[in-house]
Formats: C-alpha cells, sequence, structure tokens
C-alpha cells in the first residue's frame, strides 16, 4: 500500500453529501483559504458531485449508504494533518472552523466540537432536540463527558483518527468517534456554534422516525465495550 503524505500546511474539510446541489455553492464558498474541501457523494442524483467538482472541491465517491460512510471515505480521502467534518446542507458555517483548528495546532485540546445554538424559526425541530439530549445524557452516564451535543462541527488530526479504528456506518458514526477517543483519554471540547436552517430535506432526522433510527444506532455505540475490554477478552 502506498503510504500518505500528511500535509501540515493545510486542513481537509469532509462534506457527506446526498442531494445538496442547492446549499453546495454557499457552503463550499465558505471554505477558508486555503483548505481542501471534500465533497463525499453518498449517491446523490440531483448533480451534486459535478457542481462541487465544477466549485473547485475534491468529490470522493462512496457507493455505500449511509452517513457514517461518507465520513469515513472522506478521512480515508484526506491527507492534511488536521481533519474536519461538517454537514453540507447549509446548517453550520464552515469558516467556523478556524478557531476549532487553531486549537487542536496548538495542542490545546484533540478533538473539538461544535455545540448548536438554533439560529432562525426551524433551524431545530423539537423532535431532533430531544433525541440530542437523551444521546448526550447517555453519554454523559457512559463516558462522564459532560458535552451537551453531538453535533457534526468538528475537528481533530487526521492520524489519531485513523487509529480510533471506527467501525459504524450509519448514524452512530460522530457518536462513536466521541465515545472512543474518550475511552483513549482524549481531550474533548465544546464550543458554541449558530445552527441555521437547512437547506432542502433533512436525510437523517427530518421526522420523529429518522430521529429515532438515529437514536437506535447510536444506543448501539454506547452499549460497545471500551476498547480495552474487547482487547482483554480476546
Amino acid at each position: 500500500m502506498k503510504a500518505v503524505t500528511t500535509d501540515t500546511n493545510t486542513v481537509d474539510v469532509v462534506l457527506p453529501c446526498l442531494d445538496e446541489a442547492e446549499a453546495l455553492p454557499w457552503v463550499l464558498a465558505r471554505i477558508p483559504a486555503g483548505w481542501r474541501a471534500l465533497v463525499v457523494d453518498n449517491g446523490s442524483t440531483d448533480g451534486s458531485a459535478d457542481i462541487a467538482r465544477a466549485l473547485g472541491a475534491t468529490v470522493v465517491h462512496e457507493p455505500r449508504r449511509g452517513f457514517g460512510a461518507a465520513c469515513h471515505a472522506g478521512l480515508g480521502a484526506a491527507t492534511a494533518d488536521v481533519v474536519c467534518f461538517c454537514d453540507c446542507d447549509a446548517s453550520l458555517d464552515p469558516t467556523l472552523l478556524a478557531p476549532f483548528v487553531q486549537e487542536v495546532r496548538e495542542g490545546a485540546t484533540d478533538l473539538v466540537l461544535g455545540r448548536r445554538r438554533p439560529s432562525g424559526r426551524g433551524a431545530w425541530p423539537a423532535h431532533a432536540r430531544a433525541g440530542n439530549l437523551a444521546l448526550s445524557l447517555l453519554l454523559r452516564r457512559r463516558t462522564g463527558l459532560r458535552l451537551h451535543d453531538l453535533g457534526p462541527l468538528r475537528a481533530a488530526r487526521r492520524e489519531p483518527l485513523l487509529a480510533l479504528g471506527l467501525t459504524d456506518r450509519r448514524s452512530g458514526y460522530p457518536l462513536q468517534m466521541v465515545v472512543r477517543a474518550a475511552d483513549a483519554g482524549w481531550r474533548i471540547t465544546e464550543h458554541d456554534v449558530p445552527y441555521l436552517p437547512r437547506t432542502g430535506a433533512s436525510k437523517v432526522t427530518g421526522t420523529w422516525r429518522g430521529t429515532w433510527q438515529a437514536v437506535r444506532d447510536m444506543s448501539r455505540v454506547l452499549n460497545e465495550a471500551p476498547v480495552r475490554e474487547r482487547t482483554a477478552a480476546r
């Protein structure tokens, strides 16, 4: 296998994408200068991949459906030392990642998460907030972390992320990242970020059914034994 050369001078932003043609121009225009946008097309039928490519993004194709599948494909394609994740629906502003990256580079923390604060009518439906609150409480019980949100806006170093051995390829991916990072002793911080009304229909939490499916996916992650216990059982 060819070795991946780490680029320490730039940042890769992983943008999982499923039919986000309308939102892509706004999102990509707000990627900080010098950073690389990795748009992971997860089976779009609205021309999202072509739009992203025309706007200068690097497009990664991931045929296996699932939020985690798209995120992990982007992580695997990344070469920068620091990797960020952001939704591709215009609900979160990629410019907000700049201070996250600075914290990671300065060694002040290992993983930075954005705590979503609704800004505008319909930015965060009640059912989605309820599901997030339930998972935050379960996460606190499992890890002791006093986090308030499991939002997708985040930054960390690429190689340690890969070393976590993330396996979830559905909605549990963001939670599994936090759980395994906590088990590994990472320093995890959280900062408030504005959460805007998304462009288009949500693929995960747009309905009560979708929200609770995500909760079920994440509950499975919370029931995983810590890595040290899984290793000892072998």
